[in-house]
């Protein structure tokens, strides 16, 4: 409840950053043009979200006969999350590495890459659609877009700022510094706002991903394989895409400054969150590469 909370109050923060920004671009006119921006845009990200991403990374779908393994084990886990089968796509790419997405529950889909499937087993396999249908169960794919969309928008508005630095009698209220504000310092607060909304909602998806596999180590293998695939192999269209970086179980983002605004927690920390629990349900084995 208190992530729900907080994810909340900082999408609500980021709402309120683009009106701010508006106002310093554009004054009474400005801050009404943002206000309409930032609606058509959640409302273009609620009702496409799903078919724009799928449609960047080149996904196909797949279903009982074309790939039978991973959609029976999708359904299976849906049926003990309460969850209507969503559908299931496969990215051919070679960095593991797997999302969900969708507006709610109703029109959600699940992707896995290829490298995933080749790189790890069903039990860690399991792992990883647990956790990411705790994101469909919990709503988090929607809240995720639509952070990514503002945050987006946010450096529209901030360039629109650059070229054209605010018009007519509406123009910039606070001058020099006001566009400065629009220019740097607000780009840099929405992303540092989309990031920290990513890593609540990742910390949430693990606990309640491990609860619904009932193993919280099989999580912990596939992220440490996931992490090691990731940092050695390149993902292309993430790299076109980077607004979706924190769509992913783990990010997909190699070098530059993928490590300086962050979309993931670390995974060691995760790891080590998850080893916690299972130690507390009983099931932290006495030795082996994961204990």
């Amino acid at each position: 409840m208190m992530n729900i909370v907080r994810t909340g109050l900082l999408m609500a923060g980021l709402t309120g950053l683009f009106l701010v920004m508006g106002f310093l671009v554009g004054g009474q006119v400005g801050i009404f043009v943002a206000f309409l921006f930032a609606t058509g845009s959640n409302l273009l990200a609620y009702w496409n979200s799903d078919r724009m991403v799928l449609s960047m990374y080149g996904a196909r779908e797949v279903d009982a006969q074309t790939s039978p393994e991973l959609v029976r084990l999708v359904g299976r886990l849906s049926s003990l999350a309460g969850l209507p089968m969503p559908r299931v796509y496969i990215v051919d790419n070679e960095q593991p590495n797997a999302f969900a997405t969708g507006r709610n529950p109703e029109h959600a889909a699940v992707c896995v890459t290829s490298g995933l499937l080749h790189r790890i087993g069903d039990e860690e396999l399991a792992g990883v659609l647990a956790h990411e249908l705790s994101h469909v169960k919990n709503r988090d794919t929607l809240t995720m877009t639509l952070t990514a969309t503002i945050a987006g928008a946010v450096s529209i508005l901030a360039n629109f700022a650059f070229f054209f630095g605010g018009y007519g009698r509406n123009r910039n209220p606070l001058g020099l510094i006001g566009m400065l504000l629009v220019m740097l310092v607000a780009p840099t607060a929405a992303v540092l706002v989309r990031t920290a909304v990513s890593r609540t909602r990742e910390f949430e998806a693990d606990r309640a991903g491990a609860e619904l596999s009932g193993r919280p180590l099989w999580l912990t293998s596939a992220l440490q394989r996931i992490d090691s695939g990731a940092a050695a192999i390149n993902n292309p269209a993430a790299d076109a895409n980077p607004a979706t970086a924190h769509m992913f179980i783990v990010n997909p983002l190699r070098g530059g400054f993928c490590h300086l605004f962050a979309s993931h927690p670390s995974t060691d920390e995760r790891i080590a969150r998850l080893k916690a629990m299972a130690v507390e349900i009983g099931q932290a084995p006495k030795s082996g590469p994961w204990s």
